[in-house]
C-alpha cells in the first residue's frame, strides 16, 4: 500500500486525506498545532462559486491604497520592506488586469462547483452533519457605485451560467423579513450555500480517525531532507517520516515548509478575524455581505458569526483591536437592530488566509520535487473550495485524470 503523508490538517490537508484514503492509500496528516487553531475552524462558512473574482482585479490596487491610511479599513497591507512582501506585490500588480479576471472566471467557478457538488455528497453521508444549506448568500449595498459594481457582477455570473438575482429593498425585506434593514439593495447569490465549519471539521476528523488516516497533532515539520528530485523523509525534530509521496497543505505557513525543500512559493498570510455572538431571534436567516464594509455574516448554531478584513502582513499573534471595531461599526450600518458588542480580545478569532498573488489557488505536482503536491493559496475560500482540492490532489497523487483542468492552477507558474 502507498504511503502519503499530508502536511497541514486545514480543510485542504483534511479533505486531501479523505480522498487518498478512499482510493486506498495509507495516509498520515502532521499538523503543527492541535488542528482546531486555523482557518478553518473560524472562517464563515460560506462555499462561494460567486467568487470567480481573483482578489488581484483592477482597482484593487488604487483601493487598496486609499484604505491603507483608515486602520479600520477592510484591506490593509502594514508597510514594510519585507523582500517577500515586494515580490508579492509586484506580482500582484502584474495580474490584476481585466484580461487576467476574465482567464481566471472559468477555472474559479469550476472548482467552486465541484467544491459544492462534494459538499452535498458529502451531506448525504450518514458520517457527517454540518449543516449544509442552500439559500445563498445576500450581498447587501447602500451606494449606488456599489450597486453597480454588484449588477456588472451579476450579469458576468449569469454568462458563467451562475444563479443570481438583483434585489431591490423590498425584495430584500420579504426574504429577510424580520430584520431591519436600511439598504439600497441587494444580488441574491443564489448559487451559494452556507455550513457550520465546526461540525464539518470534527465531523471529517472522527471519519478519517475510523477509517485508518493517523493525524498527528503537534508536530512541527523543521527539516525535509531530499535525493535528486525526490522528498526522501520529513522531521519533526528527532523523528524522521518517510512516504511515497507527501503534500504540503500548510496554508499561510506552506512557503517556509516549501522552502525547506529548496521550493520558492509566493504566498502573503491575510489576517482575518471573527467573533460570535448570540442571535436567539434568528432575525437573520440568510449569510450576508456588506459590500461596502466587506464584512460577513452568517448564521450558525444559533449565534452570527462576524468576520472580515485582510491584513497582509507577516504572520503574528496581534490582534488589531480597531480593524475588529471597523467590523462591529459597520453592522448597524445596515442592519439598525443588530449591533454586536465589540467582543474581548479573548473571544476573537482570527487566522492567516494563504493568498497568492494572481488570487489562483495552487494545485498541482511540484516538477522539481517529482513526489512533492502542492494545495494552498485559497485565499479567503480555503474552506469553499476544500473538497475539490481534496479530490484534484488524490487524483494526482494516483495519477489518474483530473476531474477538471488544473492547468490555471499550476505550481510552477510565476
Amino acid at each position: 500500500m502507498s504511503k502519503v503523508l499530508i502536511i497541514g490538517g486545514g480543510i485542504v490537508g483534511l479533505s486531501s486525506a479523505y480522498y487518498l484514503q478512499k482510493k486506498g492509500f495509507q495516509v498520515t496528516v502532521l499538523d503543527k498545532g492541535d488542528i482546531t487553531d486555523n482557518c478553518s475552524f473560524g472562517n464563515a462558512g460560506m462555499i462561494v462559486p460567486s467568487h470567480f473574482v481573483p482578489l488581484a482585479a483592477p482597482g484593487m490596487i488604487s483601493q487598496g491604497i486609499r484604505w491603507m491610511f483608515n486602520s479600520k479599513s477592510p484591506f490593509y497591507v502594514r508597510p514594510s520592506l519585507n523582500a517577500n512582501l515586494i515580490g508579492w506585490g509586484l506580482k500582484f500588480m502584474k495580474h490584476a488586469t481585466e484580461k487576467h479576471v476574465a482567464q481566471s472566471a472559468e477555472p474559479l467557478r469550476d472548482l467552486s462547483l465541484l467544491s459544492k457538488k462534494l459538499y452535498e455528497d458529502l451531506a448525504s453521508e450518514p458520517d457527517f452533519n454540518f449543516e449544509l444549506t442552500n439559500k445563498g448568500i445576500l450581498a447587501f449595498y447602500k451606494t449606488e457605485k456599489a450597486g453597480e459594481e454588484e449588477a456588472h457582477l451579476a450579469e458576468k455570473a449569469k454568462t458563467l451560467g451562475l444563479d443570481m438575482g438583483i434585489l431591490n429593498a423590498a425584495e430584500c425585506k420579504a426574504l429577510q423579513p424580520d430584520l431591519n434593514l436600511d439598504v439600497l439593495g441587494a444580488v441574491h447569490y443564489r448559487c451559494d450555500a452556507h455550513l457550520y465549519p465546526t461540525k464539518l471539521m470534527n465531523g471529517l476528523i472522527a471519519y478519517l480517525n475510523n477509517h485508518g488516516v493517523t493525524i498527528i497533532r503537534g508536530k512541527e515539520v523543521d527539516r525535509i531532507a531530499t535525493e535528486g528530485d525526490r522528498i526522501t523523509r520529513v522531521f519533526t525534530g528527532a523523528t524522521a517520516w518517510e512516504a511515497d509521496q507527501y503534500i504540503i497543505a500548510t496554508g499561510s505557513w506552506s512557503p517556509a515548509v516549501a522552502k525547506m525543500a529548496d521550493l520558492k512559493i509566493s504566498l502573503m498570510p491575510g489576517k482575518g478575524y471573527s467573533f460570535m455572538e448570540p442571535e436567539p431571534q434568528k432575525r437573520l436567516t440568510i449569510p450576508a455581505l456588506l459590500c461596502e464594509a466587506r464584512v460577513a455574516i452568517t448564521p450558525m448554531n444559533g449565534s452570527l458569526r462576524y468576520g472580515g478584513t485582510m491584513e497582509l502582513d507577516k504572520i503574528n499573534t496581534r490582534v488589531n483591536m480597531q480593524r475588529v471595531k471597523g467590523i462591529v461599526e459597520s453592522v448597524p450600518k445596515y442592519f439598525p437592530d443588530l449591533n454586536p458588542a465589540l467582543p474581548n480580545e479573548k473571544d476573537i478569532w482570527y487566522g492567516f488566509r494563504p493568498s497568492s498573488p494572481d488570487g489562483l489557488p495552487y494545485i498541482g505536482r511540484s516538477d522539481k520535487k517529482k513526489n512533492l503536491i502542492i494545495a494552498t493559496g485559497h485565499g479567503m475560500m480555503g474552506l469553499s473550495l476544500g473538497p475539490a482540492t481534496g479530490l484534484l490532489v488524490s487524483q494526482i497523487v494516483a495519477e489518474q485524470k483530473t476531474e477538471m483542468a488544473i492547468n490555471s492552477f499550476s505550481v510552477n507558474r510565476n
